[in-house]
């Protein structure tokens, strides 16, 4: 009885134990199948978060020029003029210019005593319904052409890369028109009666006009356009002054845009020198600067916690540059060698790129000298990398900085400091590692508004072009109307004060 007593417990627990082990095992079959299977049918899931733009996850929103270009012309394939659009088509005179300013007249005095508690919220944008030559056609000349051409320009950028570094023009436009119900921003609507507008939108790609284009065929284009839109009402009720142009690379529209200097001109920044723009063209109280599309994907939440920053300061790109870009010979001889410090020859392609990414990711600070104007696409690619910018370019003025504060996100030096032997080094090395992870902290969260996408996100670039046009507008509906009613000779007499005021500031913005 004693010996069947004691292994009897045994044999229970053994027949207990059966059930549960299988069921483990089975369990754990189970995981491993589903594993498998999961991998085999997502190879790209491994690598999404180092590569992917914001919202990845998202099918529905493109953060790629080409892609998004690809679906927007299938989606407008057969373009055919809005019913609702009243752009002209034909012969304007005086009494088409005074129709349409009472009409403007009285819609704004509806909205001034109509109870609207924000006058100008949200913005009310007017899209010109332009011949296809100017719009759909050029965005087919770039979608059927970039996969094949391997075009430089003469200081060696790949020319179809170029286009998409300042395809502003295109993002804005595919945004504002959209159909309302598949747009995310609030704060600026699309009208379809020029007398509701607010500002004019001219949909006129001008960079890729500049660069696939023969000359002369460019020159002609650029000619036929500033006829067509000086022919509207709208232009000439208000010189231009309420008018959106679009010309974000400095050698776009160049032959022409003297003619249109009192529009609102997007641009990627502000050239004094003359290189690039006339005195008097452009200045911040009229125009707007807005950042480059960066080269490299966005360095998201993982990859930036996932990221070894192991290089103190790292710069790629062309060492040789013209105008204010010839700084970077100076900077080069001088970091060449230092302790921790990657300078390297830019190259274009594919390998170019990834190069660039990679060494921006493992980098704590990246090196922003001036390009051949005084901002280059470098010092977006280093944000969206959750690399801190060492900014050296004296006179670089900086996207949509009424809304954001730099100074949290980047390193200032000046031209003379950098160019120090072992100043600049010395300099970041001292940098404190609460200060360091202060700006890698904004730097996430400010990279969101640097990725353009459609359709156009909240606090993305597109919607804070928006937004600092909001500061604007009180001011440009200020010159616009004083323009209508100053008898224009009257503008060549000056006082003193007016002439010491001339010539220690810009270009007065009438």
């Amino acid at each position: 009885m004693a010996g069947r007593h004691s292994s009897s417990p045994s044999a229970a627990a053994k027949s207990q134990r059966s059930p549960l082990l299988l069921f483990v095992l089975s369990l754990i079959f189970l995981s491993l199948i589903f594993y498998i299977f999961a991998s085999s049918s997502s190879p790209s899931l491994p690598t999404l978060h180092a590569t992917s733009f914001p919202a990845a996850s998202n099918p529905n929103v493109d953060y790629s020029f080409v892609s998004s270009l690809e679906k927007f012309l299938i989606t407008h394939k057969s373009k055919s003029p809005s019913s609702r659009d009243d752009t002209v088509r034909g012969a304007v005179d005086e009494r088409d210019v005074k129709r349409l300013g009472d009409l403007i007249s009285e819609e704004e005095e509806k909205r001034l005593y109509g109870g609207e508690t924000s006058f100008y919220s949200p913005i009310r944008v007017y899209v010109y319904d332009m011949p296809s030559k100017f719009t759909y056609d050029l965005l087919w000349l770039f979608h059927n052409t970039y996969k094949e051409t391997t075009d430089l320009t003469s200081n060696g950028s790949p020319v179809h890369r170029l286009i998409e570094q300042h395809s502003i023009d295109y993002w804005l436009w595919a945004d504002l028109i959209a159909p309302e119900s598949e747009r995310l921003l609030k704060n600026v609507v699309r009208v379809h009666k020029q007398e509701e507008a607010d500002l004019f939108y001219i949909p006129f790609f001008t960079t890729i006009s500049f660069f696939l284009l023969e000359k002369q065929q460019c020159k002609a284009l650029y000619r036929e356009a500033l006829k067509w839109v000086t022919g509207q009402p709208a232009w000439n009720r208000s010189e231009g002054r309420d008018h959106i142009l679009p010309v974000h690379h400095p050698w776009s529209f160049k032959s022409v845009r003297k003619f249109m200097k009192k529009a609102i001109w997007l641009l990627p920044d502000m050239d004094s020198t003359g290189n690039w723009y006339k005195p008097g063209q452009v200045y911040l109280e009229k125009d707007l600067i807005l950042p480059y599309v960066p080269n490299v994907h966005l360095c998201d939440s993982k990859c930036l916690s996932d990221s070894k920053r192991t290089t103190l300061l790292f710069f790629r790109g062309r060492l040789k540059r013209n105008a204010g870009g010839k700084i970077r010979a100076k900077l080069v001889a001088e970091l060449n060698g230092a302790k921790d410090v990657v300078i390297e020859e830019g190259t274009t392609g594919e390998g170019g790129k990834n190069a660039a990414q990679i060494g921006m990711r493992k980098s704590i600070f990246c090196l922003n000298p001036a390009g051949d104007t005084p901002s280059s696409a470098r010092l977006f690619d280093a944000i969206v990398s959750g690399c801190i910018p060492v900014i050296v370019s004296d006179e670089l003025e900086f996207p949509f900085e009424g809304i954001l504060n730099y100074r949290k996100v980047a390193v200032f030096v000046s031209s003379s400091d950098a160019t120090q032997p072992g100043w600049l080094v010395s300099y970041l090395r001292n940098i404190s590692p609460s200060q360091i992870r202060q700006k890698q902290t904004s730097l996430a969260k400010y990279s969101r508004h640097f990725v353009y996408s459609h359709p156009a996100q909240p606090l993305g670039p597109e919607d804070l072009v928006w937004r600092m046009m909001a500061g604007k507008l009180v001011n440009i509906k200020l010159h616009s109307r004083r323009s209508q009613r100053v008898v224009k000779e009257s503008r060549s007499i000056c006082s003193c004060e007016c002439r010491r005021r001339n010539s220690a500031s810009p270009v007065p913005f009438s």
